[in-house]
């Protein structure tokens, strides 16, 4: 399932029947004749939300790119969700032209990031869009927990510890 997921967000084809239990009822007007646009890789990357194997990684990666603002957005769920990534494969959405993209990846470098992280979601603060200045709030938050960093400080301080 994983497999043929990831084929359908490289732009492969896996029949009419995989379409159809990815993509549902929506599925429907592309199996007779609708144009699928960017559907089946939108559908395909949002599939490994729920079914992962780690050799759809490199694919989920490259979807970050795709030139559907739906499909960068449900690949940088899916890094979220299975901690796939790096700060460095993610930064580039963070300035996306479309605000959902930028959120999702706000939360993926929550999960997957690491210092450099943090000065990525520092100056997603002051995007134009609250929902997105939200996330890279939380998302700060959570990456500076996940890090030890609770203060903001990235530097331990080993002289402040009490004997």
């Amino acid at each position: 399932m994983a497999r043929r997921a990831a084929s359908l967000l490289a732009g492969g084809y896996e029949g009419e029947e995989f379409l159809l239990v990815v993509g549902g009822s929506h599925a429907e007007g592309i199996v007779h004749g609708a144009p699928a646009l960017y559907w089946p890789e939108v559908w395909g990357a949002r599939a490994l939300l729920y079914v992962w194997d780690a050799a759809a990684a490199p694919t989920v990666i490259a979807g970050l790119g795709n030139q559907s603002w739906r499909v960068r957005e449900m690949c940088a769920r899916v890094c979220a969700e299975h901690g796939v990534g790096t700060v460095k494969d993610l930064v580039r959405r963070t300035t996306d032209e479309n605000a959902r993209v930028r959120t999702a990846a706000a939360r993926a470098i929550a999960v997957v990031g690491d210092e450099t992280g943090i000065r990525s979601l520092e100056a997603m603060l002051r995007d134009p869009e609250r929902d997105v200045r939200r996330a890279a709030q939380q998302s700060l938050a959570a990456l500076r927990e996940r890090l030890g960093d609770s203060d903001g400080d990235t530097d331990t301080d080993t002289d402040s510890a009490a004997p």
